[in-house]
């Protein structure tokens, strides 16, 4: 039977001569939070922009409804499947209202009106992330945070069914972290998120990915994934896992000499 949705089997990259990802193989269940978790440099950022295909695989195949990617135009899959990056900037004069329309481009052509299902588009992506009432403010004038809802709010525009985000809580803070992270997971979309925070991921993510090295090494539901024993072993420190009256993982991460606390990020 096709496989519906985006899906990667056996996937390798190699950049710089070095591979960067191993025999990778996900393919997220329809509609489910999946989230992409492990140390710095162990793949996470790769796999997303080979799902996103801004990358090819050196190896493997990445595959959209049973379609490779290769064999997709660009403005096919911008209308499936929406990105954002860790960092985006312009120099460009452009508006949050301005930022935001750039999603709506894959659905029209070059020389096509603006129609009144762009501006609904929009104008619901906007009040998703908090930011109808900044619409006029200037790119060049938002904090780290407030970009970074910019582009979240671009990829909804697009009204893709498979969104990718590599770590979107970078850069807001707790409150804000919490919001988003409400608004992913009540989203009617495929969502594969890369974190650092495995509290949050704990608490948001249907399924989770634990990459080490360029390669799988655990997946599964939070619980059956967030161990003591894969939390030393991937990330090198003690870890005291509990489970919340929701059923989910809490992560406490301990260090020799150094005072029990609640933390989150690897």
């Amino acid at each position: 039977m096709t496989c519906r949705g985006l899906s990667a089997d056996r996937v390798s990259r190699t950049l710089g001569g070095r591979l960067v990802l191993d025999g990778v193989s996900l393919t997220p269940e329809r509609g489910a939070t999946v989230g992409l978790l492990g140390p710095n440099g162990s793949g996470k950022s790769t796999l997303l922009r080979l799902l996103a295909g801004l990358l090819e695989p050196t190896s493997g195949i990445v595959t959209l409804d049973g379609r490779s990617l290769g064999d997709l135009g660009r403005r096919v899959l911008a209308r499936r499947v929406a990105v954002v990056e860790q960092q985006t900037d312009t120099q460009l004069p452009l508006t949050v209202l301005d930022a935001v329309r750039l999603g709506r481009i894959p659905h029209r052509g070059a020389l096509q009106p603006v129609s009144a299902e762009d501006h609904a588009a929009v104008r619901a992506a906007l009040d998703h992330t908090g930011l109808a009432d900044k619409a006029d403010r200037r790119w060049q004038t938002l904090s780290g945070g407030e970009r970074q809802r910019v582009q979240i709010a671009r990829a909804l525009a697009q009204r893709p069914r498979e969104l990718l985000l590599d770590e979107p809580t970078n850069h807001l803070d707790i409150q804000h972290q919490f919001d988003l992270l409400n608004l992913l997971a009540d989203l009617p979309l495929t969502t594969v998120v890369a974190l650092h925070d495995l509290n949050l991921a704990a608490m948001y993510c249907d399924q989770l990915v634990i990459m080490d090295r360029g390669r799988v090494v655990a997946a599964g539901r939070p619980p059956e994934v967030l161990t003591e024993e894969l939390i030393a072993r991937v990330y090198g420190v003690h870890a005291v896992v509990t489970r919340e009256p929701g059923g989910y993982p809490h992560v406490r991460f301990v260090r020799s000499g150094v005072r029990e606390r609640e933390c989150g990020v690897s």
